[in-house]
């Protein structure tokens, strides 16, 4: 893709609700993002919504060309027609554009795509968000992410409810993780995530009261001390101190849920 077409293409602006930086914390949230994944994924949002049938053909074979030669990098043959493919692409976008006597580009949609065959997904996304759907690349960006024991309904509802992806995108991988919690403490950890304050010390405190393995009653007082319940924060710590807990009792106060577990399992059943 020429210079001159490459800037045409990466104007730094929202179009949508979100602005490319937004978009592109995806990619930074998996270890094992496949390129080619990304950009079929992508591909398979955008082409459908080209309203030009020579266009959209256009499209889906510039595309083709392009995910078979990033899964075979290594293939000269396969990189220059996806190269060729793209430029094929870019050209007939910017000469419809051309002919438009309408402010807004025509072929918005391709356009788009010649980002995305190019690698610029984060910039393709904020372009062609008013045009597909801000869901419909939720649920192709969470897809291309290839992350195993992810859950996804979660992922997809924090970020709709708001999250930034790198949030949404750990939250919904310790719930997959730690799919064989009981209930209530599911129930504590997507709340919290909804809410925007999962962290890792959330997570590992809850991990811990996962193990301690809490009789229903003990669960109950575990969910009251995560949920704020300041006296029986209070109760909690002069108990762990009578254990000689001290410093378990002292953390509790300050906030530490790592003292969560212990305070439970002490309560009298």
């Amino acid at each position: 893709m020429s210079s001159h077409s490459a800037t045409s293409l990466a104007a730094d602006r929202t179009y949508g609700q979100h602005p490319a930086s937004w978009w592109a914390q995806f990619p930074e949230a998996s270890e094992r993002l496949d390129t080619a994944s990304m950009t079929e994924a992508l591909a398979d949002v955008i082409i459908p919504r080209i309203s030009s049938p020579l266009l959209r053909r256009e499209a889906r074979i510039a595309t083709d060309v392009t995910v078979r030669h990033l899964n075979k990098p290594a293939s000269p043959e396969l990189a220059e027609r996806a190269g060729q493919a793209a430029e094929r692409l870019l050209a007939t976008v910017e000469r419809l554009n051309e002919r438009s006597t309408s402010d807004e580009p025509v072929a918005a949609e391709a356009e788009a795509l010649c980002l995305v065959l190019t690698g610029r997904w984060a910039e393709a996304a904020a372009r062609v968000e008013p045009y597909v759907g801000t869901t419909a690349l939720f649920k192709a960006f969470v897809a291309a992410l290839l992350l195993d024991r992810l859950d996804v309904p979660l992922t997809l509802r924090l970020l709709g409810a708001g999250q930034p992806p790198a949030m949404a995108v750990r939250a919904g991988r310790a719930i997959g993780k730690y799919g064989w919690w009981p209930t209530w403490l599911l129930k504590v950890v997507t709340g919290r995530a909804l809410a925007g304050t999962l962290d890792e010390q959330t997570i590992t405190a809850l991990d811990r009261c996962a193990y301690a393995e809490l009789s229903p009653a003990q669960a109950r007082f575990a969910q009251r001390i995560l949920d704020g319940d300041q006296p029986l924060i209070d109760a909690s710590a002069q108990r762990l101190e009578t254990y000689g807990e001290a410093g378990a009792a002292s953390s509790l106060r300050e906030g530490d849920l790592s003292a969560v577990a212990l305070a439970a399992r002490l309560i009298p059943l």
